[in-house]
């Protein structure tokens, strides 16, 4: 079982979640806990294995939108802090620059900062589940391990 920070982890799913599904990949080595990352833009890292794409011993970091991340989670937010703005926001997602305007109703609400800390409670525990079924081991965040 491979050992990782949780930190790298952590990195590796902000990069493939930056971009559209599949324009940033990372893969996790099983043998050794290595993170290589590809871009389809940019060649980030020049070491990349040739059977990274092919070999059971890699393990691709999922999309925010594998975890339901994506406006399902905004919504599920808006519904717990401000329902009442629940059908306004829910409108916006049928357009692109949802989340723009989703955070300008957060600031307007005085929520911005609590959707932020909810956004990454829920990453975290969806990326530290993922982590332990696919058999990876997480050390902790580097400032607490202080």
């Amino acid at each position: 079982m491979p050992t990782v920070k949780y930190d790298d982890v952590s990195a590796a799913f902000d990069f493939v979640s930056f971009g559209a599904p599949m324009e940033h990949q990372a893969y996790i080595s099983l043998d050794t806990g290595a993170i290589y990352w590809v871009s389809e833009l940019n060649p980030v890292d020049e070491d990349i294995p040739d059977d990274l794409e092919t070999s059971d011993r890699y393990v691709a970091v999922p999309h925010k939108n594998d975890f339901g991340l994506g406006s399902g989670l905004a919504l599920d937010f808006v519904a717990a802090e401000l329902p009442s703005q629940y059908e306004r926001v829910h409108g916006f997602f049928r357009r692109p620059g949802a989340y723009g305007r989703f955070k300008e109703v957060l600031g307007a609400e005085g929520c911005l900062e609590k959707w932020y800390a909810f956004e990454a409670e829920a990453a975290e525990k969806a990326l530290k589940n993922w982590c332990s079924e696919n058999k990876i081991e997480i050390t902790e965040k580097d400032n607490e391990s202080a």
